[in-house]
């Protein structure tokens, strides 16, 4: 009997050793705010840092309904080379959210810098102003 509670007592010891080794929770992935303002106009809101992505999301401004806006996002290694990069959809004459978009970063441990820009919404883009952000 001694012997089947030593076993039991046993386990019960490795199998809450093996509840205190296990990994802590995955930490939520850094966030960084951006404002490029031109005059009037801007693009401004966040930076989710992922391991291989960038999430960029918020609202851009233009003040006339023939001079659009759009915010366009690179994002750059640690030498400054170019991973990817995206647009938003262009905003004429209003202050509006564009959708979130995700630029590809697909190296070991994600884009070192995201570089954003306001430009005039055309295919070609113009930028107007750019600013770059780095990984916090």
């Amino acid at each position: 009997m001694r012997a089947r509670l030593a076993a039991v007592a046993a386990t019960a010891v490795l199998g809450s050793g093996m509840l205190v080794s296990a990994p802590a929770a995955h930490a939520a992935d850094p966030v960084s705010t951006f404002d490029v303002t031109v005059g009037n106009t801007y693009t401004r809101g966040t930076i989710t840092w992922h391991n291989r992505s960038v999430t960029v999301a918020g609202e851009q401004k233009s003040v006339s309904d023939t001079s659009c806006r759009g915010t366009t996002a690179f994002t750059l290694d640690s030498a400054n080379k170019q991973l990817g990069s995206h647009y938003s959809s262009q905003t004429c004459g209003a202050s509006e959210k564009f959708y979130p978009f995700v630029v590809p970063a697909d190296v070991a441990g994600g884009a070192a810098v995201v570089r954003i820009c306001l430009d005039d919404g055309g295919s070609p883009a113009t930028y107007l102003s750019c600013k770059r952000y780095g990984r916090p």
